[in-house]
């Protein structure tokens, strides 16, 4: 398949709907993947087999220290690959199997071996799954400024990857709550873990397909020349564009893995309900706001869209620590439809960024700009996964380990404040201070139309050489 019905180097690239929907199926295994790691991970390990927070903390630093090396690093190493069949495909391909593997070792850890044992087995399992789903992951990402010119289609395609990502991700919570032990039933991992394996299957095949499908604009590898690794660090660092980008998606990044970390213990503990129940609540206002974040874009362009969606996100999640119990289902519905601004446009804003830098490089480096974000991004990842056993433990939250393996659901006051602040009250402050860092964002108006044009001549000029 090609990669577009229309491809002409005097304007952006129009993206067929087809070429959409084969886009977003490789969302779909990702998603798949990573939705039950994000949500399943804290609470596994944590409350059903009782790692303490200090080992949960170890094992986050080591591992957030690892996330600073490995992104960049394959940032560097795809920009500057030169195959025939491309710079990013491959690698995307040929990981796939990896991330299977790697991700069902997560669940496989052995109950009664210790907690060092368990410190260990968390630790090398989530660097290993965390270095084949970074190499998915950026090449993903780093695909799409490249696919178009148009934010209207990367604004369309990123919608196809946000509407299939949200299924996965939505199965990602519904798989494991269907398997998980639950209530006061005795623990037992076998019926999850088969499901792990079954999950880690179908997410590798989806991703291949994808693969073997889409394929790559030849003159980003064919004419583009690699940058010395020097000069790309300089380039990166001196953009204005990027390290604002940068700094309120870190925001982003620590509200989505506590959020995702916490849902479970709202369901099971604060509002004692199915966890289907609550999921509903977030994602049927997130998927309807995926498509609308088009129409905001069109009215208040992307940045403008980001910032107004951050707030409304925000304001609904910090609400959660002061209404009362049932009306926390409102609240999770507000942040919802708000998350649909992070799960769409951010991409779109990374691929102006990428824009803006062909210009002052004559290379384009979204490999590098995704992986140097995740750099500074991830530790979030790890923040979010340090902060919620200390909350727990700090506010006396009762596990299922120090209850003879059973749910003690008969939870302190505390305990249950405690869990709407690290579901509510954190994350919300988060999207509102990214909200307010994207004021100082440079690209938008008159500035970002001449970029935009200027960049449409030098892909002519590139696609001429070819």
């Amino acid at each position: 398949m090609s990669q577009s019905n229309k491809v002409s180097p005097a304007g952006p690239v129009k993206l067929s709907l087809k070429y959409k929907v084969v886009w977003g199926i490789a969302a779909l295994g990702t998603s798949l993947i990573s939705g039950i790691f994000a949500a399943l991970l804290p609470i596994f390990y944590q409350d059903y087999l009782g790692v303490q927070a200090k080992w949960i903390a170890a094992a986050s630093a080591i591992y957030a220290v690892w996330n600073a090396i490995n992104d960049p690093l394959f940032g560097y190493i795809t920009d500057s690959t030169r195959f025939k069949s491309g710079r990013r495909i491959p690698y995307m391909r040929f990981t796939a199997p990896f991330l299977a593997l790697t991700f069902i070792m997560v669940w496989f850890a052995p109950p009664l071996a210790g907690q060092q044992a368990l410190f260990w087995w968390m630790l090398v399992s989530m660097i290993l799954y965390d270095t084949a789903y970074t190499m998915i992951g950026l090449v993903y990402s780093a695909l799409l400024p490249e696919v178009s010119e148009s934010d209207a289609e990367r604004n369309g395609l990123q919608i196809s990857s946000s509407l299939f990502g949200l299924l996965g991700t939505l199965l990602g919570f519904i798989i494991p709550d269907m398997f998980r032990p639950k209530g006061t039933e005795s623990l037992s991992f076998l019926p999850l873990q088969m499901s792990m394996i079954v999950v880690a299957v179908i997410g590798a095949t989806l991703i291949v397909i994808t693969t073997l499908v889409v394929k790559e604009r030849p003159e980003f590898h064919l004419v583009d020349k690699p940058l010395p690794l020097g000069k790309q660090i300089k380039t990166t660092f001196t953009s204005k564009s990027f390290l604002i980008l940068v700094a309120a998606n870190f925001m982003s990044i620590l509200m989505q893995s506590l959020i995702m970390g916490a849902l479970f213990y709202i369901a099971d503990y604060v509002l004692k309900i199915n966890t289907i129940t609550l999921l509903a609540c977030v994602f049927i206002p997130l998927i309807i706001g995926v498509p609308v974040t088009s129409l905001i874009r069109r009215r208040m362009g992307v940045v403008g869209a980001q910032q107004l969606l951050l707030v409304i996100a925000g304001i609904g999640l910090m609400l959660i620590v002061v209404v009362p119990n049932p009306l926390i289902l409102v609240c999770l519905a507000l942040a919802g439809f708000g998350l649909s601004g992070p799960q769409t446009l951010t991409n779109v804003l990374f691929a102006e960024v990428a824009d803006e830098d062909e210009l002052r490089s004559g290379v384009r480096r979204e490999g590098s700009f995704f992986g140097v974000n995740a750099l500074i991004t991830k530790p979030a990842q790890s923040i979010a996964l340090a902060l919620m056993p200390f909350i727990l433990e700090a506010t006396h939250f009762v596990t299922r380990q120090q209850n003879m393996g059973k749910a003690y659901l008969d939870q302190p006051a505390s305990a249950l404040l405690g869990i709407k602040i690290m579901a509510g009250l954190i994350p919300g402050l988060a999207m509102i201070l990214g909200a307010i860092i994207l004021i100082w964002f440079p690209l938008r108006g008159a500035h970002l139309e001449k970029m935009q044009k200027d960049v449409l001549e030098l892909h002519a000029k590139k696609h001429a050489q070819l």
